[in-house]
């Protein structure tokens, strides 16, 4: 099992260079390169220039840090057909990347409408039948997960989808942050994992509120939006990790090697207080090798 660090609450204050080093101090060996402006923006085509390149391969070399996974958020959902292509060009452009990086994993959300759930859902379908043939030929391991205010945020019904294509290259990644919108607030993480069964092979590790609670945030106007969450520290929120660790072990998830993309991934997903990281990262890496005994 690989241990990734979500560089996000990094990437906003720091280059490249002064990221990948901070990392190799807290002990991390891995990276998981979320959305940056310079490599894999938001929604837009991704980037990476030749000196973004050596900047980063010059960091790596120094501190001995691999990149684990990318994570890439486009609209492959639509709901338009002009939002699906451009997101499927964006997709064929990550992945060249993350094959010359020599990276096998890309971890990502379904990007579509709650508004309009029927026709994301079937323009997810059609994008996966487009690209999942290049997933396969390159070596790609797709991580899918559902996310608050997606088209789909629960959690059996994205393992199902993912689920359907039956293929080596299309896993599931479950985000502890996000567990109460999976299942509507009950916070059942030992069901929801053990749903995913075989086909989990990224965890995200971080804790919310349960949303669903009256009050848990207070927000004006009231109802502004009902996909609020965090990704704080395990331990300020009220997500069950004696529960996520204990079915991790039962599954023997730290052990876990796919035919495509190589071993399991546990991350630690913390943002919004980088203040907090000296402190808050190392504890985090600390706490997941003695629950699952690496």
């Amino acid at each position: 099992m690989k241990i990734a660090f979500d560089v996000d609450v990094l990437a906003k204050q720091m280059s490249i260079n002064d990221m990948v080093h901070q990392v190799a101090d807290w002990g991390y060996k891995y990276i998981e390169q979320s959305p940056h402006p310079r490599i894999n923006p938001f929604y837009k085509h991704p980037l990476f220039s030749r000196e973004t390149e050596a900047e980063y391969r010059k960091a790596l070399k120094e501190t001995g840090v691999e990149i684990s996974s990318f994570i890439v958020v486009y609209r492959w959902s639509g709901p338009t057909e002009e939002q699906r292509l451009h997101a499927v060009a964006n997709w064929k452009k990550i992945v060249e990347i993350a094959v010359n990086m020599g990276v096998q994993v890309i971890n990502t959300e379904l990007s579509g409408d709650p508004h309009q759930p029927e026709i994301c859902n079937g323009m997810w379908f059609r994008s996966m039948d487009e690209l999942l043939p290049l997933f396969e030929k390159e070596g790609i391991r797709v991580e899918v997960q559902s996310h608050p205010y997606d088209f789909c945020e629960l959690n059996d019904e994205t393992c199902d989808m993912v689920k359907s294509y039956r293929s080596d290259a299309l896993k599931y990644c479950y985000s502890a942050s996000h567990g109460f919108f999976y299942d509507k607030g009950k916070g059942d993480v030992r069901h929801m994992l053990n749903y995913a069964g075989d086909d989990l092979s990224h965890i995200l590790l971080a804790d919310t509120m349960n949303q669903t609670v009256d009050c848990r945030y207070i927000v004006n106007p009231p109802g502004v939006s009902m996909a609020i969450h965090q990704h704080t520290a395990m331990g300020e929120g009220e997500v069950d990790f004696d529960g996520i660790f204990e079915t991790l072990r039962e599954m023997n998830f730290k052990d876990r090697t796919f035919k495509v993309g190589g071993e399991s991934i546990t991350c630690v997903s913390y943002f919004g207080y980088p203040e907090r990281m000296n402190r808050q990262a190392p504890e985090a890496l600390a706490r997941i090798k003695c629950e699952l005994g690496v």
